[in-house]
């Protein structure tokens, strides 16, 4: 079982940065797979980010190429979303989740074992 929260969201400027931190429960945190998704007021949660368990293959979703970055700290069980030149269109709840094992749609929801709570990310005008 990995328990998973999510910390850093808030309310920011067009053209603004944040970063988000999901800290994990668990002692075989490096075994898993991380990835960020993102669900705006009436659409389906959307793909963000995915990083592997060791750091060193990511994945992201057009939308957000070139201006977020996943990373991960497995000494410190956390994975962390840098979020740069903000867009209105990025005003989402943001999910981070943990999978166990390698799929191909990693894309998809339900390639992921476990979920935190979500937190809220704002951009305004």
């Amino acid at each position: 079982q990995v328990q998973l929260v999510e910390s850093g969201g808030g309310l920011v400027q067009v053209g603004g940065s944040l970063r988000l931190s999901c800290a994990a429960s668990g002692r075989t945190f490096s075994s898993y797979a991380m990835g960020w998704f993102r669900q705006a007021p009436g659409k389906e949660r959307a793909f963000v980010a995915r990083i592997s368990g060791g750091g060193a293959t990511t994945y992201y979703g057009d939308s957000v190429k070139g201006r977020f970055t996943i990373s991960r700290d497995n000494a410190k069980n956390t994975v962390y979303l840098q979020m740069n030149s903000l867009k209105l269109e990025d005003t989402a709840v943001y999910y981070c989740a943990a999978a166990q094992y390698y799929k191909r749609n990693y894309y998809e929801r339900s390639a992921y074992d476990y979920w935190g709570q979500g937190t809220q990310v704002t951009v305004s005008s």
